[in-house]
């Protein structure tokens, strides 16, 4: 090689790699800078949170009419942790090493965007849109959950409404009671139609376009492609809830004496406010639940969820847990009220584990408990050194309800009702009605999360729905996707959608359900085939530790590894409703047997 050409070639040589070796530097310098910013500021996200858990908890376990203390320090707690999130310059900070994210970390990239994820909810650039929507946010927390329900000058429970519904066969009582229900909506409505507004403001500062696309980004969707999914799983599954809401139609015909079967359901005929649930049409023979755990406490029950989790290989629940909780039905002569609706709070994003509930031995409760209990367990199993504070969740929102959903589904399964001894091990059940029973939760759940609830909010924020259409809109879609109808004209001065919790306190997230009921059985057919080597319906889970293995797996990554990834490794599928479908089989060619000669109301297709 000519001298000269190879004097230039080492030169280049040598630069490229004092290039590489600065490249290097460079890298290991950002992300040493990157890692101090992630860990200042998860120690200060830590604290605020807490803070602001702690204030919501006594917002929702000690409502007191007339005494604003509690949403006072509810908001103070929550302007401070807006405050941090959304700062000008923690967002500044966060974008800028985002700018560079090639040369970080994936897992420092990860805590980075929930991070940015987080700004958007409370972006300092707007302050004061900020503070009213946090205001208004627990304004309506107030309302929703201290509104004192009447019927006739005598005050209900909602659980007192929801036993009535379930079971009177008197129309004008369960009439009277669902109008009752309503009620509340009269007050909601104009706190709806602020938050509307402040919510999509909000998210709008840091570029999104509304409030719903917001939220629906966390999936790495659209709030168009989001849209898409649940419109192609309510196709998959309409032609056996077809069948079901004309056996619905018929057979509560006849449970209430009407002669002539209506087209389509009166909301106050359905066992459930918003008709999402009618399960309570059906008692499996041999498995009346509801009976046999009359004669256990509450207490038990919550008990007896703790062991199955027990049984399969988890830690036991932190003492704190049984000290700190709200698990039952404040005494009748209270001078305070609480929020009925169960949940479940990873308080600290530590060890600070609460359930808020309101138990009463009977099997709605213990399938309850069995799904609350789910997310606490998720909290427990991903609080790890491996999971970074700020991923200590799960690997999409839909996992959590999935994980809940599926242990309640196993909880009800015969075998492991025989094990527990809340069934006799010979007991002879009708396997069709536990199925059909089942298809009334899980499959008449569906159009209601996929369709009402999901269509309804995306107009709600992403087309600003106008105030003078929310009833209207929201009855068409209940009667478009449930084939349910109010049982009279119900006017604009109401918002019966914000009768239902999540409109009102877990905005545009509600087709995270209808999601969990297809991940639920997917990871509940793969058990069934592949671990216990058992049919699908019939199951037993407990005592079980292979099957905890396989779930420790899902849970204890939070949300370190891409949803669909973690997905795809689990079951060796992408997400598909071919599990529900597989599922129920057996029951749509029964269904189409009984509804023979009958009238269908509802569409073929959808």
């Amino acid at each position: 090689m000519n001298n000269k050409y190879f004097l230039l070639f080492s030169v280049i040589t040598i630069l490229t790699g004092l290039l590489i070796i600065n490249g290097c530097d460079n890298s290991k310098e950002l992300q040493k800078d990157a890692q101090k910013f992630i860990d200042d500021y998860s120690a200060q996200y830590q604290k605020l949170y807490y803070q602001s858990s702690l204030a919501e908890w006594a917002l929702n376990t000690h409502i007191v009419e007339g005494d604003s203390t509690n949403a006072v320090n509810y908001r103070n707690a929550s302007e401070a942790f807006a405050d941090f999130t959304g700062s000008k310059e923690n967002i500044t900070k966060i974008q800028g090493f985002l700018k560079e994210k090639d040369k970080l970390t994936d897992i420092q990239i990860k805590q980075l965007e929930a991070m940015l994820f987080n700004a958007a909810n409370n972006p300092q650039t707007i302050p004061d849109i900020v503070k009213e929507r946090i205001a208004a946010e627990g304004a309506q927390t107030e309302k929703l959950f201290g509104y004192d329900f009447k019927v006739n000058g005598k005050s209900l429970s909602a659980n007192d409404i929801d036993e009535i519904l379930s079971a009177s066969t008197d129309l004008k009582k369960r009439l009277e009671v669902w109008n009752a229900s309503k009620e509340v909506g009269k007050v909601l409505k104009n706190g709806m139609m602020n938050l509307q507004k402040l919510r999509n403001k909000t998210v709008q500062a840091l570029g999104y376009h509304d409030y719903f696309t917001y939220q629906v980004s966390e999936y790495g969707m659209t709030s168009d492609e989001m849209m898409e999914l649940n419109k192609k799983l309510i196709r998959e599954i309409w032609p056996l809830y077809r069948e079901l809401h004309t056996y619905a139609r018929y057979e509560l015909a006849k449970k209430y004496g009407v002669k002539e079967v209506p087209d389509y359901l009166p909301a106050h005929w359905v066992t459930n406010r918003w008709g999402q649930d009618w399960n309570n049409m059906v008692e499996v023979k041999g498995m009346d639940l509801n009976s046999i755990l009359k004669q256990k406490s509450a207490e038990w029950i919550v008990k007896q969820g703790e062991r199955f989790y027990l049984s399969l290989g988890f830690d036991s629940l932190p003492s704190t847990f049984w000290e700190k909780s709200s698990l039952y039905p404040l005494p009748k002569d209270a001078k305070y009220k609480k929020n009925s609706h169960a949940s479940a709070w990873h308080m600290d994003l530590a060890n600070d584990l609460r359930s808020l509930m309101s138990v009463t031995p009977n099997a709605d409760w213990y399938e309850t408990v069995h799904h609350e209990l789910g997310h606490i367990y998720y909290y427990q199993s991903y609080t790890n050194p491996d999971v970074p504070l700020l991923l200590r969740e799960g690997a999409n929102r839909a996992f959590h309800e999935a994980i809940g959903s599926q242990m309640g589904l196993a909880a009800m399964q015969k075998p492991f009702l025989a094990h527990i001894n809340l069934l006799p091990a010979d007991s002879k059940t009708d396997d069709m009605q536990k199925l059909l029973k089942d298809a009334l939760n899980y499959i008449v759940f569906m159009p209601f999360s996929a369709g009402v609830m999901t269509e309804f909010e995306h107009d709600f924020y992403v087309d600003n729905l106008p105030s003078g259409q929310y009833n209207k809109r929201w009855w068409e879609l209940v009667k478009k996707y449930q084939g349910i109808v109010p049982p009279q004209e119900r006017g604009e001065e109401y918002m019966d959608a914000a009768t239902k919790t999540h409109i009102n306190d877990d905005p545009a997230q509600y087709y995270d359900y209808a999601l969990s009921y297809v991940l639920l059985f997917q990871f509940h057919e793969y058990i069934a085939k592949n671990i216990l080597h058992q049919d699908v319906h019939a199951t037993d889970y407990f005592d079980n530790k292979e099957v905890g293995k396989f779930l420790k797996k899902i849970l204890e990554t939070g949300a370190t590894v891409d949803w669909r990834k973690l997905l795809k490794e689990s079951t060796g599928e992408d997400m598909s409703a071919k599990a529900m479908l597989n599922y129920f089989d057996p029951l749509l060619k029964e269904l189409k047997k009984i509804n023979a000669g009958r009238k269908y109301t509802l569409p073929e297709k959808i």
